[in-house]
Formats: structure tokens, C-alpha cells, sequence
């Protein structure tokens, strides 16, 4: 049915298809000259000047709502992260002094406690002597 030079669905492939061509050669065109260039740097520091203004107005409103702001979490999250690794030190090495003085109790090392010689006062009868 698409043989015919008459087909409505090929007329409108071939319109739409001259319709890009011709939207594409004119946005490139548009896209080559200094003047777009021109405006697109205007547009994107313009947005940096914005993405600004609303993070220093952000943080000012924080700021009066005794709120904490996007970087004071961030750098209490690099202190928390830098206590855990302290703590973790701390933990390896009270598991490496417990095992080394768990190996030395088994070989005899420990020094041992000495015999005790006062005895409780409930053992000797509770009287005097």
C-alpha cells in the first residue's frame, strides 16, 4: 500500500523527515555563531550567580532556625567517620594485648597471684580468739 505515490503515511515520512533536515541545518547554524555562543555563557553564569545567592540565602536562614547547614554535616560527618577509625584502632589493639595475655596465661608466663593468708572473718567462726 506504501507503493503509491498517493500514500498518506509516506507523504507524512517524507514530510517529517524534509522537517528535521531542515530544523537540523538550522539549528546548526544557530549553534555555530558567536552570538549563541555569547548567550549560552551569559545563561550558565547567570544560573552559577543563582545556584549562589540561594545557597548563601540557605544557609542564612539556617543559620536563624539554629539549624546546622550542608557543610557543617558535612565536616561532623568527616569527624564521626575519623572517631570510628580511632575507635577501631583502640578495639584491635585491646584485642591483640587480651590474646597476648590470654597465650601467656596458658604457657605459664603470668606471673601468679600469691597464696592469700588472712582469711575472711566469716571462715575463722565469727568469735575472737
Amino acid at each position: 500500500m506504501s507503493d503509491k505515490p498517493n500514500d498518506p503515511v509516506q507523504v507524512w515520512h517524507t514530510m517529517l523527515a524534509e522537517m528535521e533536515k531542515g530544523f537540523n541545518a538550522m539549528a546548526n547554524q544557530v549553534m555555530g555563531s558567536e552570538q549563541f555562543s555569547r548567550v549560552t555563557h551569559q545563561l550558565t553564569g547567570a544560573s552559577v550567580g543563582a545556584q549562589k545567592t540561594v545557597g548563601d540565602l540557605m544557609e542564612r536562614y539556617l543559620v536563624s532556625m539554629n539549624l546546622p547547614s550542608r557543610a557543617q554535616m558535612v565536616s561532623m560527618g568527616e569527624r564521626l567517620q575519623s572517631i570510628e577509625s580511632q575507635l577501631n584502632e583502640i578495639r584491635a589493639l585491646l584485642n591483640r594485648v587480651h590474646a597476648d595475655a590470654a597465650s601467656q596465661g596458658s604457657n605459664g608466663l603470668a606471673t601468679p597471684k600469691p597464696p592469700r593468708t588472712k582469711q575472711p572473718p566469716s571462715a575463722t567462726g565469727g568469735g575472737t580468739p
